[in-house]
């Protein structure tokens, strides 16, 4: 039997997931070797991991904006290259300043990736299955990223940390070219869709036209604030674990290398899982028991797991105890994706880019900050438990915005079953 072509669409969003991590996760592996080579300290360098945000929160939705009026196939690839290009670009770094350039200019180029996936969803998968999809994407970036800390753990055994950048940005290279010529933002314009599942899809999708890229139509819908509050939290957990985790594990918990590789990437296997079950399960109890319950009472549930998880880790006296509570609790707020996501094409309809871009801008507030607290936090009470309980304290409040999203669920497009 032929593979659906939108399921073909989501394997192409799958690989561009993975590239986004393999770029993402190198430079916190690296850390103590730029730090060395070009003399920074523990606060210079967060300034560096959190230049990135700044860009990807300033360019998210005009690059969502974009996207939502003019189709995802050349947003996606000019997207793509850029970020590309400036991550060949960070092997050249000589200074602080030029670094602090060159990931800023980085994160100019992948701001929009993510909430052009969803608008590509909108479009291709139908409703009852946006879930999944959202599941699968994620897990494909959370499988790249639990892979890179070996991974570039064994190229800088073989080469300098600068020709990592080099390899990494030329697989985006390939994968731009290969979208570009693949690609079509709309199934009936794909040659090989067949005519069964181009009717399928345009039944199922839940919209009529394309969209517009209306940012003030996304500001104005009513989970705008709880799911942006929300995805601050869940990126604070992320940017602690793809930049200051593997320096925890060896400088405080007192892991050797080969040892932090494992448990550095330990967060990101237990994701691709989690994020992957998620989406399966936000569909399924949604088709069961509605939307209150299939996207805010599984994502709100797996919060309250997170928030647990991240108190106990702070506590635990073994290393690797610590570390594997780390991997749950974050693997859990993954657990929360496919349901959040799938929201905003819910909400969001035929501007489902632009309120992508929404909560993922607020979730890069979030991934700035949490690098630069972190050190803040640390030089001032020595003490790398405080950053911990923060997290303990964010996902409380995710626990709470998604009981209240799911009050304006079913007061805004009730509790139908998909």
């Amino acid at each position: 039997m032929a593979i659906p072509m939108r399921a073909r669409v989501v394997a192409m969003t799958v690989m561009l997931a993975g590239v986004t991590y393999l770029d993402r996760v190198a430079i916190g592996v690296v850390a103590p070797q730029i730090r060395k080579d070009l003399g920074l300290s523990l606060e210079e360098m967060s300034y560096v991991f959190s230049a990135f945000t700044v860009a990807y929160a300033v360019f998210e939705i005009p690059t969502a904006a974009w996207a939502d009026r003019i189709g995802c196939r050349g947003v996606i690839a000019r997207i793509v290259a850029w970020w590309s290009a400036f991550t060949v670009a960070t092997a050249a770094a000589w200074s602080y300043a030029s670094l602090l350039v060159i990931r800023f200019l980085f994160g100019i180029g992948e701001a929009g990736a993510w909430p052009c996936v969803g608008r590509v969803f909108s479009r291709w998968i139908p409703a009852g299955e946006r879930g999944k999809a959202q599941g699968v994407f994620f897990s494909g970036a959370f499988i790249a990223g639990a892979l890179t800390p070996k991974l570039v753990g064994w190229l800088s055994g073989q080469m300098p940390w600068r020709w990592v950048f080099v390899v990494f940005g030329l697989v985006g290279f390939v994968w731009a070219a290969m979208w570009w010529w693949w690609f079509r933002d709309e199934p009936r314009d794909k040659e090989g869709t067949s005519r069964e599942e181009v009717d399928k899809i345009e039944r199922e999708r839940g919209m009529i036209r394309a969209g517009h890229g209306d940012w003030k139509a996304a500001f104005g819908v009513p989970i705008v604030i709880p799911i942006c509050l929300i995805h601050f939290a869940n990126s604070w957990g992320t940017y602690f674990v793809i930049t200051w985790l593997p320096t925890y594990l060896i400088e405080i918990r007192g892991m050797t290398k080969g040892e932090m590789e494992v448990f550095a990437g330990l967060p990101m296997f237990i994701a691709a899982l989690a994020s992957l079950c998620g989406g399966m399960a936000t569909d399924y109890v949604a088709k069961r028991m509605g939307l209150v319950w299939g996207r805010a009472g599984v994502a709100g549930s797996a919060y309250c797991v997170s928030m647990t998880a991240m108190y106990f880790a702070a506590n635990a006296p073994e290393a690797q105890t610590a570390a594997s509570l780390i991997a749950l609790s974050y693997g859990s707020s993954m657990f929360t994706l496919g349901a959040a996501f799938s929201l905003c094409i819910e909400f969001g309809k035929e501007n489902s880019a632009v309120m992508t871009a929404t909560m993922n801008t607020a979730g890069q507030v979030g991934g700035f900050l949490s690098p630069i607290v972190l050190a803040k936090l640390v030089t001032a009470y020595g003490d790398w438990n405080l950053p911990l309980y923060v997290m303990v304290g964010l996902y409380g409040m995710a626990v709470l915005n998604w009981v209240i999203i799911g009050r304006q669920v079913r007061d805004t497009i009730g509790d139908g079953k998909h």
